[in-house]
């Protein structure tokens, strides 16, 4: 069936719980539930302190470098969660929402697909609660008191060619990546060059994301630096008093949202830092709340585990006091050819050799978790009807001489009764103590954390700095901002900063051209490469696809 229906097709089709009882199968009282109609809620931060509930076991599921041919991570996440529900386990997910930029760019949607997916699915890939709405104008309002000020006097001494704040709207514009505004005489404010990010990669994003709670949310916001002096010294939004009102708007946000899966276990969607300029998971009040909910909370981490396991253990973790129990590594075999360096086109054909060159990718992800963050592991498969079994039998067998076991996944054509086997390897590895270990300890320098992450765990030969990224951590450092954790900012499709090099490459260079403090979020900014924080539309963009007709009913997404 899931041949000929599309995911949008599957999610429409499904009779989806009322919400109170999607809730009430997890233990949860209604009184802690904000209703946004029948089928999606708020989950009040009172359960966290009022819950005495024992938490669960945590899994990450994360996966290889993507490519075009997909991976399925989280199709892969929310199938496992349906899966440890059906071999008898309390399992809650955790995922984090959608950016409209890829939803109306390449990707169309981001909510699972096939019959692992969350619903309701239009609601989830488009405006949902309204979260990056309220983050988009607490970031926009900063903006505004920044520019008012100086336009005000400037008793802050702000100098506006060192004003580091950006302008952010979630949609993916090139061409208000670098903007001149202010203009039109004196009554419009003071010219200046500025620019806009994508929603997803703004700061008051990450931090909502870190934040414990509204009040731990305020603190963050009042320690973001928008600027500099015309002596060099830091301005925050807390000297602008912009954090009360910031935090006012977020209030509704920083509540996690419930809805359900396609097999009615119950889902938390909140947050949406992209992976490759931010940190890439869901909020950590979502996260414990799964841990409350459930006896294992299923959730994942952004991109390959170079870059959302990385930061998901080194940042989140290590902020948040959390320990996985397992990790869920994804891949396909398609994906693996793409790596060993077939087309797109040709990727349905059985390419032993092919494949045997692309396999060092998923091998370096896992020597990753087990040997660099000391976590156990297990290769989930994500089939395809084209994968061969000597395919498969080539991949088990070189995860096998790892110590890691394989398992394959059919959720996407089977929901939950395709992801049994897996769901089994996954409670057998949390049954194994663990305590993941980081990348790089807190007390190293802004430099030493760069080499220890660019060496340890992408494989590269070395890290460099352009003159702008020393000055930058140096004059960080005596600032006080150098036991930060690092948030690398790389692209998503190599171990390395240039995309083309696929694989496992190394003996490369990962070049530093900009550091930039996040104080409020609580951690460095590294850009490396070309990354860029306002991504753009593609030739073919998915809005072109997306439709809505006379009653209301929306396709195109996916």
């Amino acid at each position: 069936m899931a041949d000929f229906l599309s995911d949008i097709d599957i999610a429409q089709a499904n009779e989806m719980w009322d919400i109170r009882d999607v809730a009430r199968e997890a233990g949860v009282d209604e009184r802690y539930l904000e209703l946004y109609g029948r089928y999606k809620a708020k989950v009040s931060d009172a359960l966290l302190r009022e819950s005495d509930r024992a938490n669960g076991r945590l899994v990450l599921v994360t996966a290889i470098s993507p490519t075009p041919a997909g991976e399925g991570k989280t199709t892969t996440t929310v199938g496992l969660s349906d899966a440890l529900r059906r071999i008898g386990k309390n399992a809650v997910v955790a995922l984090r929402e959608p950016s409209l930029g890829p939803v109306f760019g390449v990707k169309g949607g981001a909510a699972g697909g096939g019959y692992a997916q969350v619903v309701p699915m239009e609601d989830i890939n488009l405006h949902f609660t309204g979260d990056f709405h309220a983050i988009g104008a607490a970031n926009n309002l900063l903006a505004a008191l920044i520019d008012n000020h100086i336009y005000q006097g400037n008793a802050l001494n702000i100098d506006p060619r060192r004003i580091v704040w950006r302008r952010c709207v979630d949609m993916n514009d090139r061409q208000l990546r670098n903007v001149v505004d202010g203009l039109g005489g004196r009554v419009n404010g003071t010219p200046r060059e500025d620019g806009y990010d994508i929603t997803v990669a703004s700061e008051v994003m990450a931090a909502l994301c870190l934040a414990s709670g509204i009040i731990d949310l305020k603190e963050r916001l009042a320690r973001i630096v928008i600027g500099y002096t015309f002596d060099e010294k830091p301005v925050t939004a807390g000297d602008l008093k912009a954090q009360g009102a910031m935090a006012a708007l977020l209030r509704d946000a920083i509540r996690p949202n419930l809805v359900q899966t396609l097999e009615h276990t119950p889902a938390f969607i909140h947050g949406g830092p992209f992976a490759n300029i931010a940190h890439g998971c869901n909020s950590v009040m979502a996260t414990r709340m799964a841990l409350k909910m459930g006896d294992y909370a299923v959730t994942e981490a952004g991109f390959g585990a170079d870059l959302g396991a990385e930061k998901f253990i080194d940042i989140k973790c290590r902020m948040a006091g959390l320990s996985p129990s397992a990790v869920v590594t994804v891949a396909t075999v398609r994906a693996l050819k793409h790596h060993g360096g077939v087309a797109k086109t040709e990727l349905q054909n059985e390419d032993l050799a092919a494949l045997e060159r692309g396999l060092p990718n998923l091998l370096r992800h896992v020597d990753n978790v087990t040997q660099v963050f000391r976590l156990p592991a297990v290769v989930a498969i994500n089939r395809f009807p084209t994968d061969s079994e000597a395919e498969l039998a080539l991949i088990e067998k070189k995860c096998r001489e790892k110590g890691v076991n394989v398992a394959l996944s059919e959720v996407w054509a089977k929901g939950g009764a395709g992801g049994e086997a897996l769901a089994r390897e996954v409670v057998r590895l949390c049954e194994t103590p663990s305590q993941p270990e980081y990348a790089y300890e807190l007390d190293m320098t802004i430099e030493q954390k760069l080499e220890a992450i660019v060496r340890r765990v992408y494989r590269g030969a070395a890290v460099e700095l352009t003159p702008n990224a020393k000055k930058q951590a140096k004059q960080l450092t005596e600032l006080g901002f150098a036991g930060l954790p690092i948030c690398m900012a790389k692209t998503q499709y190599s171990f390395s900063d240039d995309q083309k090099l696929l694989g496992a490459p190394e003996g490369f260079t990962v070049t530093v051209r900009n550091l930039r403090v996040c104080a409020g979020a609580g951690f460095i900014v590294a850009l490396t490469g070309e990354i860029m924080t306002m991504p753009g539309l593609p030739k073919v963009p998915s809005a072109e696809k997306i439709d809505i007709d006379e009653h209301g009913r929306i396709t195109g997404l996916f």
